[in-house]
């Protein structure tokens, strides 16, 4: 049978990553592919505990639960925030969603018309890419660097395509591992208030910072509450299959996303909810993501030791202050998209840079993930891999 999809579905696409994801699974190479918390570090007695914290307080724990989520834990998240600077909201600015990748989806449904722009940094979160591609949406990349969005190509951009909104990963983004000076959040701030613009701040990675010293304001907290929606999560910090994250910003906003959800899902998992403010009052998370942070700065500096050590020719990175990924590039002659299936062949795996380029994509880019393995792993990983490119430029120089 032949089916009429709707129009809609010509911009739907296979996640690079995800399809990256399939084929290591199944070939159980070492992969520096997709974003994994390692699970070694899950917090499971406490969750346990937590859930059974809640199933103590009755059956009503399992009733269905408020679209806008489970008030104890949007207070929480709002104390949360507010250490971060983030108070011009209360509660009802709080909508508790299925992941952060949600939030972006709901607000894509209830802002974007087909041929309205948005403006991300280049590279940005392929998955965002996916959700507005999806909603029809002109995505126009802003030049950018390793302090964030070029003012001036900002500024040209903001007056010849009037977007409608920017995304932006402000802090550790994914998959460029940057963070924004605090001039160019300020005029990011500044050039949305002028043009009338509002503000997508994804922070899934805010709480795995490096260097304690060193502060990093989110663009909510510089805000007055008008221009700038923040949503972040609890995948990375707690456990990923809660699938628990949120979004706050303007009421009229939030609150158009919450009929948005009650027509997709009613509310998310109010189990996983009451079990995350049981985990966060009755346990030391702010110790557990210290211990993350310990371990994932390790992983870190052994990636990057080792990368030193390997003599790849042309590597290029900037050293993560925090988050989960590397973001490298090699020698202009070498294409990661075509080094792939060489690299898994040989036992280890990566995502290449292209899918992650709204503009013209840089070929010789790759993102790689520290997280999830150990030492011993990502020193044999980086090992295969800079033994496959230095055969690629063996290849290369062979025939040019």
């Amino acid at each position: 049978m032949k089916y009429a999809f709707a129009k809609r579905v010509r911009h739907l696409h296979s996640s690079a990553v995800r399809d990256i994801l399939k084929v290591v699974n199944q070939q159980g190479v070492i992969s520096f592919a997709g974003g994994l918390p390692d699970d070694e570090l899950f917090p499971l007695e406490a969750m346990e505990d937590a859930f059974s914290r809640v199933f103590a307080t009755g059956k009503k724990s399992m009733q269905y639960s408020e679209t806008e989520g489970f008030l104890p834990l949007r207070e929480l998240i709002l104390e949360r925030m507010g250490r971060k600077g983030i108070r011009s909201y209360s509660e009802r600015n709080v909508l508790i969603t299925t992941g952060s990748q949600q939030a972006i989806d709901l607000f894509s449904r209830v802002m974007f018309n087909p041929g309205d722009v948005v403006l991300t940094e280049d590279p940005t979160y392929l998955a965002a890419l996916q959700v507005f591609e999806s909603y029809e949406a002109e995505i126009v990349p802003v030049a950018s660097d390793d302090e964030g969005m070029i003012p001036e190509d900002l500024e040209q951009k903001m007056k010849q395509h009037k977007p409608k909104c920017v995304y932006v990963v402000p802090t550790f983004s994914n998959p460029a591992g940057r963070v924004w000076s605090l001039e160019r959040r300020k005029h990011l701030l500044n050039m949305a208030h002028k043009h009338h613009v509002l503000i997508f701040e994804d922070d899934p990675y805010g709480d795995i910072q490096f260097n304690q010293e060193e502060t990093y304001v989110p663009l909510a907290a510089m805000d007055t509450g008008s221009h700038v929606l923040y949503t972040s999560t609890f995948s990375k910090t707690a456990v990923p299959a809660l699938r628990t994250g949120w979004i706050t910003g303007p009421f009229q906003v939030v609150r158009m996303m919450a009929q948005a959800k009650q027509a997709n899902d009613l509310h998310s998992n109010s189990l996983s909810q009451q079990a995350l403010y049981q985990l966060f009052t009755h346990h030391d998370m702010d110790g557990h993501i210290q211990r993350l942070i310990e371990v994932y700065r390790l992983r870190k500096d052994v990636m990057i030791k080792t990368l030193q050590g390997a003599d790849i020719p042309g590597l290029r990175f900037v050293e993560p202050k925090g988050g989960m990924f590397l973001w490298a590039e090699l020698d202009e002659a070498i294409n990661t998209s075509l080094l792939i299936k060489e690299a898994v062949a040989k036992g280890m795996a990566y995502v290449p840079g292209e899918p992650f380029y709204a503009g013209v994509p840089k070929y010789n880019t790759l993102r790689l993930n520290f997280t999830h393995s150990t030492p011993e792993k990502i020193e044999k990983g980086i090992g295969i891999f800079a033994d496959v490119v230095h055969k690629e430029m063996e290849s290369v120089a062979m025939y040019t």
